[in-house]
């Protein structure tokens, strides 16, 4: 799995230096959560065959579409040629995931939406669904009002992840919106909480796959480093949004070819 990742960031990296633009800090610090979804936990044949009752996933920072796309390609939803293509006029690869892609289940990039949708899915569905949030968009209202509609409704089957890299764009989250303590902040909701090392897949998949109390809504706490994988763009608040020049680009795709290749 971390392997996986680490290529599948390699893919990232390309596609931001190509297209001279994206969201390289988050999609690095959320990889190893969307490969552990994707690779180990979800039925991805009933997601492909658009079963009526499958899993579904809603990538709520859908800033860090790439990294969305990049996994998407690689389990067969869209052709790998296609990644060339992001951020291109009139490419259905934008920079926030919408529709026209095959495996998304809805537009996103307004933060702070993507629980709310999933707590319509999870409402209307008897299958799984999984919503990836950013730790920067818990400041928006939207994501608590939808917190307590989870909880009201016992939805047993709807699981957040936080990717909890305590950045963004404009600085440390604990300067913009303090967010501390996150945990209490969710139990006393009414939600079931669990954290884990966001580097770390098996972590990731036990604390997704364990059981909950019955009637719960589950939120995981996924520990991660904005930019993980390159001393470069490491625990930086201006790589949420930066292009590297050409001698950053051939350092950040040696650093994540050592990850891959276990010398890191």
């Amino acid at each position: 799995m971390k392997k996986i990742a680490f290529e599948r960031r390699l893919d990232v990296l390309d596609m931001v230096m190509a297209s001279k633009s994206g969201h390289i800090g988050g999609s690095m610090s959320c990889m190893d959560i969307l490969v552990t979804l994707y690779y180990r936990v979800m039925d991805v044949g009933g997601i492909l065959a658009g079963d009526d009752v499958r899993d579904r996933f809603i990538l709520s920072k859908g800033h860090c579409a790439e990294a969305l796309y990049s996994v998407l390609a690689d389990r067969g939803f869209i052709p790998k040629e296609s990644l060339r293509t992001f951020a291109e006029f009139d490419t259905p690869l934008s920079g926030h995931p919408t529709k026209k892609v095959r495996g998304v289940e809805a537009a996103t990039g307004a933060l702070g939406h993507g629980l709310p949708l999933g707590v319509g899915m999870a409402m209307g569905s008897a299958g799984r669904v999984f919503v990836l949030m950013g730790d920067g968009e818990l400041a928006e209202g939207t994501v608590w009002e939808a917190a307590m509609a989870a909880a009201k409704f016992r939805l047993a089957n709807l699981t957040a992840v936080i990717d909890r890299n305590r950045l963004q764009i404009s600085g440390g989250t604990e300067d913009v919106m303090p967010l501390e303590d996150l945990g209490a902040k969710f139990r006393s909701f009414g939600w079931e909480l669990r954290t884990c090392n966001g580097h770390e897949p098996g972590e990731i998949a036990d604390a997704v796959t364990k059981d909950r109390p019955d009637g719960r809504p589950l939120a995981v706490i996924a520990e991660t480093v904005k930019g993980y994988g390159s001393a470069v763009t490491e625990n930086k608040a201006d790589w949420h949004h930066s292009v590297p020049n050409a001698e950053q680009y051939g350092q950040i795709k040696s650093d994540l070819k050592r990850g891959r290749d276990g010398r890191g």
